[in-house]
């Protein structure tokens, strides 16, 4: 990660807190990916945040806590393993933070080891936009396929594919402790 400084970029972000925004949301992050959220993980997320990967596309802090708290349901264990990150300052008060990570999994019993990409859209020290690109690739939608129907038809899928989420985690309640 950049060293921290006291220098100004280019959108006259001070680079100190930009790093300190990145220090306050990777432990969330880690928590979410490690089946171990609780309320307070994602109180990084803007109201109007979204979370996207291959399975699934959520809209709101509700379905993002649906999505993360499922984890724990399906997998033995989840967990990020290691990380990188790179920042794209891409206006005043908004970063991206680029986290080229090994994610672990236990599915039945087996070892899955998956190298992603989550890329998080931070506009006011808050999460709005949240997506995890499996294997590095791009989400496939209309603007990312040859064949625009092809990619519309993976993003309803994946809507789908949440809201029966949300549904079966009781709309994104927090678990009782």
């Amino acid at each position: 990660m950049a060293q921290m400084t006291k220098e100004k970029t280019e959108h006259g972000t001070d680079k100190q807190q930009l790093e300190g925004i990145f220090e306050r949301i990777m432990p969330h992050l880690l928590n979410l990916y490690g089946s171990t959220a609780t309320a307070k993980d994602f109180e990084m997320y803007a109201p109007h945040a979204t979370f996207e990967d291959p399975l699934m596309r959520a809209h709101g802090v509700d379905q993002i806590k649906s999505a993360f708290y499922t984890l724990p349901k399906v997998f033995g264990e989840s967990k990020i393993v290691e990380y990188t990150v790179k920042e794209n300052i891409t206006g005043p008060g908004k970063v991206e933070f680029i986290i080229d990570n090994k994610q672990h999994y236990k599915v039945f019993g087996k070892d899955v080891d998956l190298t992603t990409q989550i890329r998080l859209n931070v506009e006011d020290g808050k999460v709005v936009r949240h997506e995890d690109w499996w294997d590095k690739k791009p989400l496939k939608n209309r603007d990312t396929v040859n064949i625009p129907f092809v990619g519309r038809a993976a993003e309803v899928t994946r809507r789908g594919s949440m809201l029966l989420t949300h549904a079966f985690m009781s709309f994104g309640k927090d678990p009782k402790p």
